[in-house]
């Protein structure tokens, strides 16, 4: 998001800022710190160029359509849009023998047909109108509101990359410290507000067990589990994670928040279970050592009601990170190809 964008969060700030608590005050600074572009992205970019004047209920109709047959569906955009928002130009959605989906870190995105179906929608509405990257914003904006977030505003304007590179992509191990995952996240423009905020997105969705052995069995090379695993949970993980898989057996999923599961709600137990030894993944269990992510959350642990309002806000500054706008990139007529010149 631009920093044209910032009086249309004036309203939700300044409930925000009312709190008295500290982080509230990081709250309102972030507000007026959103990351610069170029270009302002703005609200209702294409009613007000007269473009693609209803694309908001465009999307949103597709996406329920979509979510009411597939409540994983919130997660799936929740990934593709971290994915693809630490540089918001749809490059993720880009096929290629090299392109970022094949990077490792990627190898779990999944979505990309709803994303395209919407895409056909749209074209067939309002033709070479709307970009990629803004339908994913929108799309995910929406699936995580239906699962029960703030249906936050969202601000368009974005084009779409011409490149998408493996070697681009540099999402970090979901086992490093709260050090090292805030300095990334401040390397792209977020704060500690953001990031604790943020991940809190895995209240939803499922991982594999391979990006959590390490801590049930092996942690730092020790050959013992992570000591901040409460021993009924790490019991719990073990039975659905074992130490090694049998020849042509796949990596089991789990649940990221067991109390959110196949419901896919949108919901502030993750917090709860940070506090308690219960996080799945070592970043999320990282947040209760930090003496700022530790105030946070415990505070999202008692309310749901800040969670929802301070995710409205850090979401949305991940989305204006690294956008192209004016005549930089260009509308894609498919999400999955850079057009034909």
């Amino acid at each position: 998001m631009r920093r044209g964008g910032v009086v249309l969060f004036l309203a939700l700030v300044g409930v925000i800022g009312m709190m008295m608590r500290w982080w509230r005050i990081v709250t309102v600074e972030a507000a007026v710190m959103l990351p610069p572009e170029d270009k302002p992205l703005i609200r209702h970019y294409y009613k007000k160029h007269n473009t693609c004047a209803n694309v908001e209920p465009f999307v949103r109709q597709q996406v329920q359509l979509f979510w009411s047959k597939d409540k994983s569906l919130t997660a799936k955009f929740l990934n593709l849009l971290y994915a693809d928002c630490m540089g918001c130009d749809a490059s993720v959605l880009l096929d290629g023998a090299n392109s970022e989906k094949t990077a490792a870190q990627n190898a779990g995105l999944g979505g990309f047909e709803v994303i395209d179906k919407i895409k056909i929608v749209l074209e067939d509405r309002c033709p070479r109108a709307v970009s990629c990257a803004d339908i994913l914003n929108l799309a995910t904006r929406d699936a995580v509101h239906f699962a029960g977030a703030p249906s936050y505003p969202v601000y368009l304007g974005r084009r779409d990359g011409l490149e998408s590179k493996a070697e681009w992509v540099d999402l970090p191990s979901p086992s490093i410290s709260w050090e090292s995952a805030l300095n990334f996240f401040e390397s792209k423009g977020l704060d500690v507000l953001d990031m604790t905020t943020l991940l809190g997105a895995h209240s939803i969705g499922k991982t594999h067990c391979r990006y959590t052995r390490d801590r049930l069995y092996n942690f730092n090379g020790t050959g013992n589990p992570d000591p901040t695993i409460k021993k009924s949970f790490l019991d719990t993980m073990r039975e659905k994670c074992p130490p090694q898989l049998k020849p042509g057996q796949p990596d089991p999923l789990v649940y990221l928040n067991p109390q959110s599961g196949s419901s896919y709600t949108f919901t502030h137990t993750y917090f709860s279970r940070v506090l308690d030894g219960e996080s799945v993944l070592g970043v999320d269990q990282q947040l209760k050592f930090g003496h700022d992510t530790y105030q946070i959350v415990k505070e999202f642990a008692h309310t749901q009601e800040d969670f929802r309002k301070s995710f409205a806000l850090s979401i949305s500054r991940m989305g204006g990170l690294g956008v192209l706008t004016g005549d930089k990139g260009e509308i894609r007529l498919n999400c999955r190809y850079v057009n034909k010149k």
